[in-house]
């Protein structure tokens, strides 16, 4: 049997935008780009691109993340379909977002200049494009809801990281403060922290021990349905 088209049904284009997440110590970051080619050129946009024959979405989404950041190992999940009638006016185009989270200092910063590529701060960014403004308030929505139960807020961080600075993102994500004794105590009671003999002493002459997230014991008690808040 022979490949069947669907050649009598309209045809559209297809997009992928990247809502790309970073934490550089107290405050929560999305990372932008100046679009380079019309329409709205050289004005702020998300990292997007079309997608291509032969690649799914996900792979789309894939590539454009690396093409920019230079990182393949990074959390990324699909957020929602975009396909209001005039979102674009280049044209009718439906755009599938994904967010994800990179650390800032792991991203390859030649890739970033090359692309015109700038973290801004949440509460300071820019006019943006099309309906991008409304995608990173989405997509922010689910970033909240998914670190009070999922473990992803660690790849926002350093491999070892301080409690203060696991704190910190915890607040930078939901814009509140937390009490320092019960955010530990809470923190420390799911088990899934490893405390070090090492200690960060940049930020004060004591020094702060240095934790790392382990896997493996989420991995144990996962099915229990952790509360990280």
């Amino acid at each position: 049997m022979g490949r069947i088209e669907y050649k009598q049904y309209d045809r559209f284009l297809v997009a992928v935008d990247c809502i790309i997440f970073g934490f550089d110590g107290t405050g929560l970051k999305a990372l932008l780009i100046k679009r380079g080619f019309e329409p709205e050129i050289g004005k702020w946009s998300l990292m997007g691109g079309f997608a291509r024959l032969g690649e799914s979405i996900e792979q789309a989404a894939q590539r454009i993340l690396v093409n920019l950041t230079g990182l393949e190992e990074i959390y990324m999940e699909q957020l929602h379909c975009f396909g209001e009638l005039e979102r674009d006016p280049g044209g009718q185009v439906i755009s599938v977002a994904y967010f994800a989270l990179i650390k800032i200092d792991e991203s390859n910063q030649e890739k970033l200049e090359s692309h015109n590529a700038k973290w801004f701060d949440l509460k300071k960014m820019p006019a943006l494009i099309f309906d991008h403004k409304d995608m990173v308030r989405v997509a922010k929505e689910r970033l909240q809801q998914k670190v009070a139960n999922h473990p992803i807020g660690f790849e926002l961080l350093p491999s070892k990281f301080t409690m203060q600075q696991l704190q910190a993102l915890y607040e930078a994500v939901y814009e509140t403060s937390f009490d320092k004794r019960n955010f530990t105590r809470k923190i420390l009671s799911l088990g899934v922290l490893q405390k070090l003999a090492e200690k960060e002493k940049a930020s004060s002459k004591k020094g702060a021990f240095l934790y790392v997230f382990d896997k493996k014991k989420y991995k144990k008690l996962e099915s229990r349905g952790l509360s990280f808040l």
